[in-house]
């Protein structure tokens, strides 16, 4: 399954490259339509683009608003429905122009990106169970303040920022809300100075962030996880970087703490917090069960498959990653993961271009400079029948809205049968092994070429 996916990769990049290239009239190859709309100048695709306040578009980077929008913007409809198809698996209803007219205008009047799907119709209707049907929603955003401003101006503009959108997912209906990696802060651990970064640290429980959330998560029937900078005072004020999970009264239900920590890059996250200690959690919750796997740990497929032997239907990835390092990951391993372990994924990254007032390092050669690169946002929803959602915009904020039926996990699992062919007991047994000192690995050599080669080398 996880080569299917890759296989697509090339047939995105020609498509996506081709759309790019092709002036207006081009013959694309792949239809003798010709009553396709396409902008005659760049500059004015350009003019189309809804961004945050600052992005440069002449950069490459930040010169389209999504994979989604170049496919629809240049292919024939016919075409575009096999090409999601392949990319995207099952389609997923577009009901975004369903939404309240209010609220449509509500996100144009303050620049976010609003989406909303259903997946629905992809679960089979069961005779016996009734649908367990739940509305996702996530959250990307960019800071507020330039990072030069004080900790608690910063903080609060952009608490006030995801705040307003927040209350819009309340208003249109949403059980289970999930924001991006570190959501209160500039994610500043690319430039190793403590002060005044980890003054943005507090208590998981009862921190500013958490009793703001448990207000608004009482007040929309919602659970909501939020990631967040945690200062552990209980022991000797410990940070690290946690999630917190608030259940729908308004209740503190738990927490995780991040499990794998990237020494990649920028990603200086080391010289702040350490690897986590609370396992892989499932938190049952009123709108199922639920995990949280952060960031990095979308990279190693046992912390994926770990959520789920602890029976994770939803399992929330609130990231911070950059375009020049991931982006070519992004749409695949959160999708290979729903894919494996028959759950719900909901990808969550930041977006736009954070700079520091100091210019920074990080051992890898390049030159000293002040910003992570561009945070390229693009969250989305995965589902364990390997379909996935369009995803948010890679230059704005954005809520992303999709329902679900939690029965397709079991009816995945019923068809696939991924974990009743697993080999458990085998991989606990090689991975026993592998963790001692005096590991041999399960190597058969070829004695004649072995030969060969000592005979060459003599």
């Amino acid at each position: 399954m996880t080569k299917l996916v890759l296989s697509i990769l090339p047939v995105l990049i020609f498509l996506v490259c081709a759309a790019l290239a092709h002036k207006e009239g081009d013959d694309y190859g792949l239809s003798t339509n010709s009553d396709i709309t396409r902008p005659s100048q760049p500059h004015e695709k350009q003019s189309k683009l809804k961004t945050n306040p600052g992005v440069d578009t002449s950069n490459p980077m930040t010169s389209f608003s999504s994979v989604d929008d170049v496919l629809a913007e240049y292919l024939p409809e016919k075409e575009l429905e096999q090409v999601r198809r392949v990319l995207y698996g099952k389609s997923c209803q577009d009901l975004t122009k369903t939404l309240p007219e209010k609220e449509l205008t509500e996100s144009e009047t303050k620049n976010y990106d609003l989406k909303y799907f259903s997946m629905v119709d992809n679960a089979i209707q069961e005779q016996l169970r009734p649908r367990r049907v739940v509305k996702i929603g996530v959250i990307q955003n960019a800071i507020v303040k330039p990072t030069n401003a004080s900790v608690q101006d910063q903080y609060l503009a952009i608490r006030d920022r995801v705040t307003e959108m927040i209350h819009a997912a309340g208003r249109l209906g949403v059980n289970v809300l999930g924001l991006q990696e570190a959501w209160t802060m500039p994610f500043a651990f690319c430039t190793r100075e403590r002060y005044p970064w980890v003054e943005f640290a507090e208590e998981a429980e009862t921190g500013r962030t958490t009793q703001h959330l448990k207000k608004l998560a009482k007040q929309y029937n919602m659970v909501i996880v939020s990631s967040i900078l945690e200062r552990d005072g209980a022991h000797s004020d410990t940070i690290w970087n946690t999630a917190v999970v608030i259940g729908n009264n308004g209740n503190y239900i738990g927490k995780h703490r991040k499990n794998h920590i990237p020494r990649v890059g920028d990603f200086n996250e080391a010289t702040y917090y350490l690897e986590g200690n609370t396992g892989h959690p499932v938190f049952d919750t009123a709108f199922g069960k639920i995990a949280v796997n952060i960031c990095y740990g979308r990279h190693h497929p046992l912390n994926w498959l770990m959520f789920g032997l602890n029976g994770a239907e939803i399992v929330f990835n609130p990231s911070a990653t950059v375009g020049a390092l991931s982006e070519p990951m992004w749409g695949v391993e959160a999708r290979n993961a729903a894919i494996a372990n028959s759950y719900f994924v909901a990808s969550i990254n930041r977006v736009g271009t954070e700079t520091f007032p100091n210019a920074f390092t990080s051992g890898d050669g390049k030159e000293a400079h002040h910003d992570f690169g561009h945070f390229y946002g693009s969250s989305y929803i995965s589902a364990p029948d390997a379909s996935r959602t369009p995803g948010l915009s890679r230059l704005r904020d954005g809520l992303l809205i999709t329902q679900v039926d939690l029965n397709m996990c079991r009816q995945v699992r019923d068809t696939w049968m991924f974990q009743t062919t697993a080999r458990y007991n085998m991989y606990a047994q090689s991975l026993t092994k592998y963790v001692k000192h005096n590991f041999k690995p399960q190597v058969v050599t070829d004695s004649q070429h072995l030969n060969q080669q000592e005979a060459i080398s003599h």
